[in-house]
């Protein structure tokens, strides 16, 4: 019996697709400097799937949405150091400061994060330097990444929208309007602490507006008013605060990811 040709193609191409795809790793190649794994090693777990948001800004698969407009439940006012119920405004999903309640503390605790963080401070220009929409997005409650509106209002460099407060101004100034969103997109390195002692200092990167403001650096401690920042050793996992200020700035979409290192599962 005669084979034609398009038979005989659709037998030969999956054996050609396969060699084409083969090997998927190898078990021969030299160890990397870790001594774990060896270059292109066969049995490497592979990194677990994450569907990332669909549009910008959106949660990926894997995140805990703190504050998604509609729902203040993973928030705490706190008093005397005890959880009270949060005073802030909700309304046409965003959450906005109200200057008479406290600070809002996330009842999560986390250590090493991704987190987005959408705000905006008032249309309404009161005030300068310090006193115009300020706040603060605070990592594990002493951490301090500065919220202000920093749109031609000069104050020190240290304490500017996106700065480490205290530390370390942002490399540029990426603020937007008054009025008009803005985005923090952070990746928080908790210190290390062994035996009362720091062993590793917190280190930040920061995207503000999508423009790379701090670059993996480290903090000098915990943040301060008019003193030098220092670390005094506390839990690996804290809570996140948003600070209240006096001024009614907003806040939307604010979604966090716990990161580990790649073999992780």
């Amino acid at each position: 019996m005669r084979t034609s040709f398009c038979s005989l193609a659709a037998l030969v191409w999956p054996a050609l697709v396969f060699a084409q795809h083969a090997p998927v790793g190898y078990t021969d190649t030299p160890y990397l400097p870790d001594g774990k794994w060896r270059v292109h090693d066969l049995n490497r777990p592979h990194p677990r799937m994450v569907t990332p948001g669909a549009t910008a800004g959106a949660p990926p698969s894997d995140a805990i949405v703190l504050l998604d407009g509609t729902s203040l439940s993973h928030w705490t006012g706190t008093k005397g150091g005890k959880p009270i119920e949060p005073g802030w405004r909700l309304e046409n999903g965003y959450m906005e400061c109200v200057p008479e309640s406290t600070d809002l503390v996330t009842k999560e605790k986390f250590g090493d994060i991704q987190l987005h963080v959408e705000w905006t401070s008032p249309t309404k220009i009161e005030g300068e330097s310090q006193d115009r929409g300020n706040s603060g997005v605070i990592l594990m409650g002493r951490y301090e990444v500065q919220v202000l509106d920093s749109y031609e209002n000069i104050t020190y460099a240290d304490g500017q929208a996106a700065a480490m407060y205290g530390q370390y101004p942002p490399l540029v100034n990426a603020v937007r309007k008054p009025g008009e969103w803005q985005t923090y997109d952070i990746v928080f390195e908790a210190p290390r602490f062994e035996n009362g002692k720091l062993v590793k200092p917190a280190y930040l990167t920061l995207f503000h507006n999508g423009v790379l403001v701090h670059n993996h650096e480290a903090w000098l401690g915990t943040v301060e008013h008019r003193r030098v920042a220092h670390y005094t050793p506390h839990a690996a996992e804290e809570a996140l605060t948003l600070q209240n200020h006096g001024t009614r700035v907003r806040y939307r979409n604010i979604w966090v990811r716990n990161i580990g290192t790649y073999d992780q599962p």
